[in-house]
């Protein structure tokens, strides 16, 4: 593979050609349905022969990419589509709805997760002659970017790993350095930096957001998050929307319920006691905001969940 700083300059081809390797790769460490973790942390991979069903989840700061196929995520009101051509980076943990809208029998969407290490990405700017962009204004946690050669090359790498488990702990963390390097370098440089970089408004958003996922279910005061940040109020709520598209009471809100329904389904709580536990003092307004979220009443969604998860894989 040639580098970003290499003599030969890399055509189309090589970016088909490579892609290839890599939706190859995929398709063998996910012979099934559905998301595979690996052995790799925080590294999974994906195939789905169908388009899938829209879904609600809390998307970690991450980096998506496809080989084959096309997924669409929505924030907000925004619309995010990335395929085999771009990918899709997240800077901080986001509420979304996300859907496969790509992918058949002949041509299974192949996609990998990579999430992202806020600490290695302050270390690798701290530690190098990157520097910080002009404008240190919070902009938009998420973003989609275009594939480049680079990028495909090290994720193959990186891939291959799960051939050699023995070499994963030593040789992953160089490979996923490599990774961020490219990203930093790119197009979502700034992004990263400002992810990264302590004292940047973005930076500050991150760590209220932090806060508030460990405290969601306390009373939320905003001047209190705002605090977290370093922020006058009316400052933090302003650049707080310009993050994650919505207000401070919006995100705790989506928190609340994604870890209701984690709850109701894993741990087995009824509806009314996974209410009071995330910080709902009302079962009814619980109710009515659980099913604007989900699309159905919490008792008939879990409900359709596990008879989902025990029906024979076709």
């Amino acid at each position: 593979m040639h580098s970003r700083d290499s003599n030969k300059v890399w055509t189309p081809d090589d970016i088909i050609i490579t892609r290839k390797s890599l939706g190859d790769r995929i398709a063998k460490w996910t012979n099934k349905k559905g998301r595979h973790t690996t052995q790799i942390p925080d590294f999974t991979l994906s195939q789905y022969d169908t388009p899938t069903q829209l879904t609600h989840y809390m998307h970690d700061p991450s980096l998506c990419l496809v080989a084959q196929g096309a997924k669409r995520v929505l924030l907000g009101k925004e619309i995010y589509t990335y395929d085999a051509y771009h990918f899709l980076i997240t800077s901080v943990n986001l509420p979304v709805v996300a859907q496969v809208i790509e992918a058949s029998r002949e041509k299974p969407f192949l996609g990998l997760f990579l999430k992202l290490n806020r600490r290695l990405i302050a270390e690798m700017f701290m530690n190098s002659d990157v520097r910080l962009p002009r404008s240190q204004q919070a902009g938009r946690a998420m973003a989609v970017s275009e594939v480049t050669l680079p990028i495909l090359d090290a994720f193959i790498r990186l891939i291959d790993l799960l051939d050699t488990p023995e070499d994963i702990p030593i040789i992953s963390p160089l490979v996923q350095r490599e990774i961020l390097y490219r990203l930093l370098v790119g197009d979502q440089g700034d992004r990263l930096r400002q992810m990264g970089a302590a004292g940047t408004q973005s930076h500050q958003i991150a760590q209220a957001l932090d806060w508030l996922k460990e405290n969601f279910n306390r009373p939320l005061q905003v001047e209190e998050l705002a605090n977290h940040a370093r922020m006058s109020a009316s400052t933090f709520h302003r650049h707080f929307r310009a993050v994650t598209s919505m207000s401070p009471l919006q995100y705790q809100k989506s928190l609340r319920l994604h870890e209701a329904r984690r709850l109701m389904l894993t741990e087995h709580l009824d509806a009314a006691s996974a209410a009071f536990q995330v910080g709902y003092e009302s079962h009814t307004q619980f109710s009515r905001e659980y099913s604007r979220m989900f699309g159905a009443p919490p008792l008939r969604d879990i409900k359709s969940i596990r008879q989902l998860a025990d029906k024979p894989a076709s």
